[in-house]
């Protein structure tokens, strides 16, 4: 009957270890997606700000009534 004891000592000492082991995979896992999908999102809000300069400057162009071809063509 003693041996009962120990064993289950020894396997929830394993399940400990396992647990923590578990904790700190998902840790790593859950830094690495954050740190990704913070990447992810300056470069989104990079190429959004890119879009909206060029935007802007194709509006100022309409605007004017001039394409930009033709305005090189002109110099």
């Amino acid at each position: 009957m003693s041996d009962r004891p120990e064993s289950s000592t020894s396997n929830k000492q394993t399940e400990e270890g396992s647990s923590a082991e578990l904790t700190a995979v998902v840790d790593e896992l859950l830094n690495q997606l954050s740190s990704k999908f913070s990447n992810v999102s300056s470069e989104l809000i990079a190429k959004m700000d890119d879009m909206s300069r060029r935007l802007d400057a194709l509006e100022s162009t309409i605007q004017a009534g001039g394409d930009p071809k033709s305005e090189d063509e002109d110099k």
